[in-house]
C-alpha cells in the first residue's frame, strides 16, 4: 500500500475547521439516500473544504458579501485552471447549501452560464496515429478502450475483468455517473487486443491495476498516459482524455447510428445532452421528402 506523505484537502479540513466532520458524514449519507455519483460528491467536498479552510468556519458561517469576494478572486487567479475552479465551487456551494436547506443562500450565488462550447474531437487518422504511439501494451489498450467504448475516466478505471464478456462481446459499465448499468459492445479488435494485455499483464480483479490504495488505476494516471502519448503525435489539437469519448459518439452518429440509441450508449440521462454532437458530426444529409413519394417510389424525373 502506498505510504501518504501528505495530508489531503479534506483531511486537513477536517483537522482545522469545527464541524466539518460532521458535514462530511452528513454529505456522505446523501450518495446512498439519493444515489448520486460518488465521484460529483468527492468534487463537491474537496470544494467546500477549501473554501472552508480558506476562511476557518463551515460556508454557513460566511456572509454573502465574503463568499463574492472569495469566487470574484478565484475567478481571476492566474493559477486557476481555466473557469473548471469557479463553475465547480459554485457548485459544490450550492448543493451544500441546498442541502442545509438554506435555498436563499444557494439563490443568490452567480448564475453560471451553460457551456456552448462544441466538443473537440480527433478524426480516424488522428486516433489511428496516436494508438501507434504507445510503447506499453498497457497505455496502448487503455486508450484505445476508452475510444472503442466511449468510457468516461471514471467507468475505464472502475472495470473489473469479470465486466468483460468475450463471449457475447460486450462491456459491463456498473454504477456509472448516473448509477446506472449499461452494456456497451465489445469490438473484435479491441477483443484480440483485450486477451493479449490480459495474458501478458495478468491484472488481478480490476482490468487496469494502479497504484490506488485499492489496488486500481487513477483518473489523474489515466490522463498522464494520455497527454504524455499525445506529446508523440503532431496533433496540435487542444484536447484531453476525454475528447476519446467525444470522437467515439461523434464518429457513430457518423456511421449512421441514431440518436437515441447514442445516448443510451454514453449513459445520458437527457438526450438533450447528446444532442450537442449533432453539431459536430459530419453527417449526410437527407433532402427534406413526403414519405408518400417513398411508398410509391417516385423519382424526381418520373413527375
Amino acid at each position: 500500500m502506498r505510504q501518504k506523505t501528505s495530508l489531503t484537502i479534506v483531511e486537513r479540513a477536517i483537522i482545522a475547521v469545527p464541524g466539518f466532520e460532521q458535514v462530511l458524514k452528513k454529505l456522505d449519507q446523501q450518495v446512498a439516500l439519493r444515489g448520486q455519483s460518488q465521484s460529483t460528491l468527492n468534487n463537491y467536498i474537496r470544494r467546500i473544504a477549501k473554501i472552508s479552510l480558506h476562511f476557518g468556519r463551515l460556508p454557513e458561517m460566511i456572509d454573502e458579501d465574503e463568499i463574492n469576494e472569495y469566487l470574484v478572486a478565484l475567478a481571476r487567479d492566474p493559477k486557476s485552471p481555466s473557469r473548471s475552479s469557479f463553475k465547480h465551487m459554485v457548485y459544490g456551494l450550492r448543493y451544500y447549501y441546498r442541502l442545509l436547506g438554506m435555498n436563499k443562500k444557494a439563490i443568490a450565488l452567480p448564475a453560471l452560464k451553460a457551456d456552448t462550447k462544441l466538443p473537440i474531437i480527433l478524426n480516424r487518422a488522428e486516433l489511428k496515429e496516436l494508438f501507434e504511439v504507445p510503447k506499453l501494451l498497457k497505455h496502448r489498450i487503455v486508450l484505445t478502450l476508452i475510444y472503442s467504448a466511449g468510457l468516461r475516466g471514471q467507468e475505464v478505471i472502475n472495470l473489473k475483468i469479470s465486466d468483460i464478456d468475450f463471449e457475447r462481446k460486450t462491456i459491463h459499465i456498473r454504477q456509472s455517473k448516473y448509477k446506472k448499468d449499461r452494456i456497451v459492445p465489445l469490438a473484435k479488435a479491441m477483443a484480440i487486443g483485450l486477451r493479449k494485455y490480459l495474458s501478458a499483464e495478468n491484472p488481478h480483479i480490476w482490468l487496469f491495476n494502479g497504484k490506488e490504495a485499492d489496488g486500481r488505476y487513477s483518473i489523474k494516471g489515466l490522463s498522464w498516459v494520455f497527454r504524455e502519448n499525445m506529446k508523440k503525435t503532431s496533433i496540435s489539437k487542444e484536447v484531453s482524455l476525454h475528447s476519446l469519448r467525444h470522437s467515439y459518439a461523434t464518429h457513430l452518429l457518423e456511421d449512421g447510428l441514431n440518436i437515441v440509441t447514442l445516448k443510451e450508449l454514453l449513459g445520458h440521462s437527457n438526450i438533450v445532452t447528446t444532442m450537442i454532437y449533432l453539431h459536430v458530426a459530419q453527417c449526410e444529409l437527407i433532402k427534406a421528402h413526403s414519405p408518400l413519394d417513398s411508398l410509391y417510389n417516385l423519382r424526381e424525373d418520373q413527375v
